[in-house]
């Protein structure tokens, strides 16, 4: 007996080539490499997201996006494997009815933000989104030694309690989330996370020691609020790049 939850509905093919077009940039502008993942919250129910099945982002098509309910439990897999952390997704998704759009990555130059207490700073308006705070996800104080992976529903519970109100949060010793108000948001808050951690290093080797003139907290707003609109130039220039790659 089938004990899948009910599926939403179909989508538009436009918004599944969108969401695998997204995996394709991340792989593309070094946030991801043969592991990450992006979803979007279904179009038409907030109590369902999408997903694409496990396999590495630069290789998903509109054909390999899966529907999961909020539990994480897949609507229409069809023999396509999932995901182990698919849960970081329908957790964030049940606490926070804001976010349209979730990124889970690995990228290189974030992840040491998350093994020292060294916070993040908005190093230039791009990346005025980070001038709000962001949280560290430990995932040992709460669950001990692990294999670091969010692989359940209370792991996933614990991570969106960390993150809050925010929009980014670190995982030590894994990687980021980074989330949006839209698919096209969060895939540039997941982008210029990555470029704003590489300039911090360059800016703190630079500085020795001297204080960094970043952006404040009104400062972030105020620019974040501009890159709401301004982001989709840079949407609009990789979405074109991957459509020249696979015509969809």
């Amino acid at each position: 007996m089938d004990n899948s939850p009910q599926s939403a509905g179909p989508v538009t093919d436009a918004l599944l080539a969108d969401l695998a077009a997204a995996s394709r940039i991340l792989a593309s502008q070094g946030v991801m490499d043969a592991f990450g993942h992006v979803s979007m919250r279904h179009p038409a129910e907030p109590g369902r997201y999408l997903l694409a099945c496990a396999k590495a982002p630069a290789l998903v098509t509109p054909q390999d996006i899966i529907e999961y309910d909020l539990g994480s439990r897949p609507c229409n897999a069809e023999g396509r494997n999932s995901f182990l952390e698919r849960f970081i997704h329908g957790e964030i998704y049940k606490a926070r009815p804001d976010v349209m759009s979730v990124v889970h990555s690995h990228s290189p130059s974030v992840v040491p933000f998350g093994l020292v207490d060294v916070p993040m700073q908005a190093m230039f308006h791009n990346a005025a989104f980070v001038a709000a705070g962001v949280p560290v996800f430990d995932i040992s104080r709460k669950f001990g030694a692990t294999d670091m992976l969010v692989g359940d529903g209370d792991k996933g519970v614990a991570l969106a309690r960390v993150m809050g109100g925010k929009d980014i949060v670190f995982m030590r010793a894994h990687g980021s989330v980074a989330c949006g108000p839209s698919l096209q948001t969060a895939v540039f808050r997941a982008v210029y996370l990555e470029v704003n951690a590489r300039i911090q290093h360059w800016t703190t080797a630079l500085g020795r020691g001297m204080p960094m003139a970043a952006l404040d907290a009104e400062e972030g707003l105020l620019a974040d609020a501009v890159n709401q609109g301004a982001g989709m130039r840079a949407w609009d220039l990789w979405r074109s790049q991957v459509r020249a790659d696979v015509n969809w």
